[in-house]
């Protein structure tokens, strides 16, 4: 078992954060609540690495097209004109692909946030995945307003600023997949560490 503050997450500026201009923000506001920076690097993703980041099984890519689906029912949109099919399977790979599209469309900034219970207090400072919903004195809350019916009719990816892991486990496979091998640095905060 780990020490509590060793808890490590992986977290991903996206294309719309990077633009904006939010990449010292964003740090600030994980440090401002004593997590650590202990990896850190901008980058322009390959296709193919940003490919793999997001799952590719069926259940997935079907959960994206019923959540599309969802947001269609609610706003009163005709996903046939939009998609010519009201199939999640046929509509879900599509999302996905808008995904990918938007993820490489310019450079990304990727860090390990460690810290006590790092996960869910980066998700809890990030907000709501849906930025219309983020609470304000979140990330997503205070500097975007994107929502999944826009971002349909427009025919792209939500623009979230951030990605965090969901779970210890689904960040122990993103900083493999993103950093593999690189140095994770270990050091001591004052007023934290000590």
């Amino acid at each position: 078992m780990k020490h509590p503050k060793e808890e490590r997450t992986y977290v991903m500026i996206k294309p719309d954060g990077v633009r904006k201009g939010l990449t010292g923000e964003i740090i600030r506001r994980f440090e401002q609540r004593d997590l650590k920076i202990v990896a850190l690097e901008m980058f322009n993703p390959a296709h193919d690495k940003i490919n793999d980041h997001y799952p590719k099984n069926e259940e997935w890519i079907t959960r994206l097209g019923n959540k599309t689906l969802s947001t269609y029912e609610k706003y009163g949109y005709d996903a046939m004109v939009d998609f010519g099919t009201i199939e999640p399977a046929k509509i879900g790979p599509e999302i996905r692909k808008w995904l990918i599209d938007y993820m490489a469309s310019s450079p990304l900034v990727k860090m390990v946030v460690q810290g006590v219970h790092a996960v869910d207090v980066v998700r809890k400072i990030a907000g709501d995945t849906m930025p219309y919903k983020a609470d304000m004195g979140t990330i997503r809350g205070d500097f975007s307003i994107d929502s999944p019916a826009l971002a349909n009719k427009e025919k792209r990816a939500v623009m979230n600023i951030v990605h965090c892991s969901e779970t210890p486990e689904e960040a122990e496979h993103e900083i493999k997949h993103w950093f593999g091998e690189s140095e994770v640095y270990d050091y001591k905060r004052f007023g934290v560490d000590e």
